[in-house]
């Protein structure tokens, strides 16, 4: 294999050379180390894809935490495993350490992680070939190769960029390889989620009601969802209700994931806080505006399909109008 890079990524010399005439075929086990929530998972599922097609002949192993398993993507690797996450406090070093090592040796090891505990499985367990994407360069110690994150990409680009530093040449728009039918929902649908994993993340729900109320009138012809979470905390009832005398606003309670995922295909525009929500419409090409005030917008905004994502420059939360304005923009393109 050949590394093809000039810039923006780092390999070890001993790595070029313990590599250079090995070929893609010949690689046996991968293992992929993504220990995240719902909408991660989703994206991952490009990686995968991607990783199969380069790797014909590998088995893959994916590495998640016991706290973040809904949502995973058994149907597209031969293994899962399971580190010891935040639920099982009450586990001991050794259950621990013997569970991190139960990962087992890999011809590669691609770490989309990048926290303590993926540290851990990659100084516990042998590879043949550790890659990683830090943010600094001073964190390139662990790795045998690296590219070097950034928060001006689209995430899934990045991580398909690790296959792409040795040669591979993923589909331009990731695969994510959602097979779900669109749902015989009647007519053209607008869906608002209110909620995202955080609550610091969450648009006030004052706007949304603002807004829900000035886009059922400017499109009436549009049927106007208001999709609930599945938390407690996130229940958005008390919205419904504030919005009942609108004929064409509906409350949908939360769905399992392939309903939900099935839902989203059928839409005509999602409308949501940075969340996995809006991480499952993407992967079903269905446009999405995004509102973005907490983090960083740039690294879950495709270059790609209709998306928009809206923030101030100042980072303060947006305004109203600033939200329509950007989904006239998309709406006006069907």
């Amino acid at each position: 294999m050949k590394f093809w890079f000039e810039r923006g990524a780092w390999v070890r010399k001993k790595t070029r050379e313990k590599f250079s005439s090995v070929l893609p075929e010949q690689i046996k086990s991968i293992a992929i180390i993504r220990h995240a929530a719902l909408g991660d998972m989703i994206l991952i599922r490009a990686f995968i894809h991607e990783a199969r097609k380069f790797f014909p002949n590998a088995r893959i192993t994916l590495s998640i935490v016991s706290n973040y398993a809904y949502g995973v993507p058994e149907d597209m690797v031969d293994r899962v495993h399971v580190a010891i996450g935040s639920d099982r406090r009450e586990a001991t070093i050794r259950e621990q350490i013997n569970q991190a090592r139960a990962l087992g040796p890999h011809d590669i090891v691609f770490d989309l992680a990048m926290t303590t505990r993926s540290v851990w499985l990659c100084l516990l367990n042998k590879f043949g070939m550790k890659i990683g994407y830090p943010y600094r360069t001073s964190q390139r110690w662990l790795y045998d190769a690296v590219i070097f994150r950034s928060d001006f990409e689209f995430e899934a680009q990045i991580m398909l960029d690790m296959l792409r530093l040795l040669g591979a040449k993923p589909a331009l728009q990731p695969d994510f390889r959602i097979d779900v039918k669109a749902h015989q929902q009647q007519g053209r649908n607008i869906i608002y989620f209110t909620s995202a994993s955080t609550a610091d993340k969450c648009w006030p729900k004052h706007h949304f009601a603002e807004l829900i109320r000035k886009a059922s009138s400017s499109y009436p012809d549009y049927s106007h969802t208001i999709l609930n979470g599945i938390a407690s905390w996130e229940d958005a009832a008390d919205l419904a209700e504030q919005l009942s005398d609108l004929d064409n606003v509906h409350f949908q309670q939360a769905m399992e994931i392939n309903e939900t995922l099935s839902y989203l295909k059928a839409a005509s525009l999602l409308v949501c806080n940075d969340t996995g929500i809006r991480n499952m419409a993407i992967s079903c090409e269905t446009p999405t505006v995004g509102i973005f005030f907490n983090t960083v917008p740039y690294r879950y905004w495709p270059k790609y399909g209709k998306h928009d994502a809206v923030f101030n420059e100042n980072g303060t939360v947006p305004e109203v109008e600033k939200v329509l304005w950007a989904m006239q923009g998309i709406l006006t393109q069907e």
